[in-house]
């Protein structure tokens, strides 16, 4: 049976509300995930926490990512 009203004067506010998820489909090298689920593995966490702990931790730091783009010559 649903009630017509709820007391929420007492509740608190959800710590975990600011840090919500979104999913994503994101292509990986084979190599990338058995890396991360071996750690994973060692840890007891499933790998796509610890994808997610890492890529925090990167914003965290304001990690920045040096990348250098080489042309190819076409044949």
């Amino acid at each position: 049976m649903i009630r017509d009203e709820y007391d929420f004067s007492n509740s608190t506010k959800n710590v975990y509300a600011k840090k919500t998820k979104k999913q994503v489909t994101i292509n990986l090298d084979v190599e990338v995930i058995e890396y991360f689920k071996y750690l994973a593995e060692i840890k007891g966490i499933p790998y796509q926490t610890l994808i997610n702990m890492y890529l925090s931790y990167c914003v965290e730091q304001n990690m920045q990512i040096d990348v250098k783009w080489k042309a190819k010559a076409f044949a």
